[in-house]
């Protein structure tokens, strides 16, 4: 995103991350948003959504476990729905789907993949659900330089939970593919 905060730039005339918002609030007991800068737009953003606005606990920004590891610290249930900020179409029902299919499988966490018409699934790791236990063994992880969601993943029992509308998981990761999806 040539260095501008991805989650404020404007999509219809709103930043990427109030559409989100909009979107997960209704799934969710109560939000919070990870943001490691521009906190106070943030807060300004989160608060109609009584949203609580956390920042990294480790240097550098290392991805979006840390992201993760933060929330799960916070988090005060005992499981931690994620979902990034630049996907302004997220699933309504991500969170009850993510849910039934952890819960049938006795997992720890479930994350979205897509199908393709040729059947293979596409991964989308951070629309996920976790459960909260997870956070010693996340920070450990990180500790120990682990900064990949999935190869994580692959440590606990993880189940995929199959989406067909891939534009609910489409995130955007440049500020052409911003503009792009503005004209659409």
């Amino acid at each position: 995103m040539d260095g501008v905060d991805k989650g404020m730039q404007p999509f219809r005339g709103e930043p990427l991350a109030l559409h989100v918002l909009r979107r997960l609030t209704p799934q969710a007991g109560a939000m919070l948003l990870s943001a490691n800068r521009n906190a106070d737009a943030y807060a300004k953003l989160a608060a109609p959504f009584g949203a609580r606005v956390i920042a990294d606990t480790l240097a550098d920004y290392p991805g979006p476990l840390a992201g993760i590891a933060a929330a799960l610290r916070i988090a005060q249930t005992g499981f931690l729905l994620t979902a990034p900020c630049d996907a302004p179409f997220v699933d309504e029902h991500l969170g009850a789907r993510l849910a039934q299919a952890l819960d049938e499988a006795r997992a720890d966490i479930a994350y979205a993949v897509t199908v393709e018409a040729a059947g293979e699934r596409i991964a989308h790791p951070v629309f996920a659900l976790m459960r909260t236990s997870l956070a010693d063994d996340l920070d450990a992880s990180l500790a120990s330089g682990e900064r990949k969601v999935r190869a994580w993943y692959a440590r606990h029992k993880a189940v995929q939970v199959p989406f067909h509308d891939d534009r609910a998981f489409y995130n955007i990761n440049d500020l052409r593919q911003l503009a792009d999806l503005e004209r659409r």
